[in-house]
């Protein structure tokens, strides 16, 4: 692990200028509350499906004070196919602590962001970094995959210790000078090249401004960094979805519990059989129930293989934390995507 600081963070801000990206919505901003609303949709997302859902939320949400003075179903509606429920959740909670603890003000080091619901140590850094020109690394999926490789650092990441071995090999790296226009072009420079030219398979070697430095590129073996042996193992689970409707068309939607899957979001009721859900029914006669065709719903560790069934019902109360909705009301209600898509058939 030779690099050197200065010549590294000098081709990394150099190539950025010329070849990075630099016409995404977030970017060419020092405002926080843009960029931190950015790192955390783009958590384990993709930039395509971001683009779409940062811009609405911008436009519903223009600010801190208007995200905080929100309601959560509010957030959760917007949110609504993203994914991870959790990061929506966050950041109603963050954005009201900005508000209440901090006068509407994104702290300025990332010390105490860290202190905020949602934001970790590289979030942190990120929003250091580009709006206030912090000294402090990030060290995301796709960082970790350039500083490995760059490095040769071949120690399990899967070890806690190792990790943070890292993570100093990723504050040796950085920018010493001019850092209020270094930084972000570091940090930004760091994310192109792992989004853009340091892929995971088939990187572009022949592009990247730092391959005379890197050592997996004189090994001639890249795909061997970084080194991770624990990996979630992906499961499956078969769930059966009550599509209860009145002869008007209101379905009933209940929230879903915390934590678990859907957590805080209101969907049709789910079982882990179709007799669980028959038992659920109201005594008394009702219309024969319909079962719809089965389909698969991917997340990232799981697949649900979800079976809706339908039946019509009198508007009567079918269990706690849940009511009847019209059509006119689910667009306004926090929806998992599979559910919204459902209802949108239907």
């Amino acid at each position: 692990m030779t690099a050197a600081p200065a010549e590294f963070a000098t081709q990394v801000v150099r190539w950025q200028k010329s070849h990075g990206r630099h016409g995404l919505p977030w970017q060419n901003t020092r405002d926080p509350y843009r960029v931190w609303l950015s790192e955390i949709m783009l958590q384990q997302t993709q930039v395509s499906t971001v683009l779409g859902y940062f811009s609405q939320f911008l436009a519903r949400f223009p600010d801190v004070r208007s995200l905080a003075a929100a309601s959560l179903d509010e957030v959760l509606a917007l949110w609504s196919g993203l994914g991870y429920y959790s990061r929506a959740r966050n950041l109603h909670r963050c954005a009201r602590q900005v508000v209440e603890l901090h006068g509407g003000e994104f702290p300025r080091t990332a010390e105490l962001l860290q202190t905020l619901p949602g934001i970790g140590r590289s979030t942190a850094a990120a929003i250091a970094s580009f709006c206030f020109g912090e000294r402090v690394a990030i060290l995301d999926g796709n960082v970790k995959r350039v500083l490995t490789r760059v490095l040769g650092f071949g120690d399990d990441l899967a070890v806690a210790a190792h990790e943070r071995r890292l993570w100093d090999e990723a504050t040796r790296l950085l920018p010493q000078r001019a850092l209020a226009d270094a930084m972000p072009r570091y940090t930004q420079g760091l994310m192109d090249l792992g989004a853009t030219v340091c892929l995971a398979r088939n990187p572009s070697c022949l592009l990247c401004p730092v391959s005379g430095l890197c050592v997996a590129q004189r090994e001639g073996v890249p795909e061997n960094y970084p080194v991770k042996s624990r990996k979630l193992k992906r499961s499956s689970q078969s769930l059966w979805l009550l599509w209860a409707q009145t002869r008007s068309g209101a379905v009933w939607l209940a929230r879903r519990p915390t934590p678990g899957v859907w957590a805080g979001l209101y969907c049709l009721p789910v079982f882990d059989s179709r007799e669980a859900l028959e038992a659920s029914l109201p005594a008394g006669p009702h219309a024969p129930l319909r079962d719809g065709a089965a389909f698969t719903h991917v997340l990232t560790h799981k697949d649900l293989h979800l079976h809706p069934v339908r039946v019509q019902l009198p508007r009567a109360v079918l269990g706690e934390d849940g009511d009847w909705f019209a059509a006119d009301a689910w667009p306004q209600l926090g929806l998992p995507a599979p559910v919204r898509k459902l209802l949108g058939e239907g």
